[in-house]
């Protein structure tokens, strides 16, 4: 699937009466909400002995994922154009891949 079929798709799901500003505000608090349950899942695997339950972190990727496509839809931006600029922004800072040192002394 390319990334905006899936875009155009998930935004099908979206509530049609919601403004661009509440499109916009839904999409980040979304993200910081949805953010929270991947965090809360690695913690309990990490420091309360939990198994990593790949399902669920792998549905509450899909969740995350569909908020932060609601937030580019609101700024009527596809998908495609956010992950190429963030490519562009890391090929500048890592041009030869990570290196720690550049990680640490960041020019940005």
């Amino acid at each position: 699937m390319e990334i905006n079929d899936y875009q155009k798709k998930a935004m099908t799901t979206l509530n049609p009466s919601l403004s661009k500003k509440e499109v916009l505000v839904n999409g980040v608090m979304g993200l910081n909400g949805e953010s929270g349950e991947v965090i809360d899942l690695v913690k309990k695997h990490l420091f309360q002995g939990h198994d990593l339950d790949k399902e669920r972190l792998v549905k509450e990727l899909g969740d995350v994922a569909w908020y932060l496509v609601e937030c580019a839809y609101a700024l009527d931006v596809e998908l495609e154009e956010v992950f190429s600029k963030n490519l562009e922004k890391l090929k500048k800072r890592y041009p030869n891949g990570f290196e720690e040192e550049k990680s640490m002394k960041r020019k940005d």
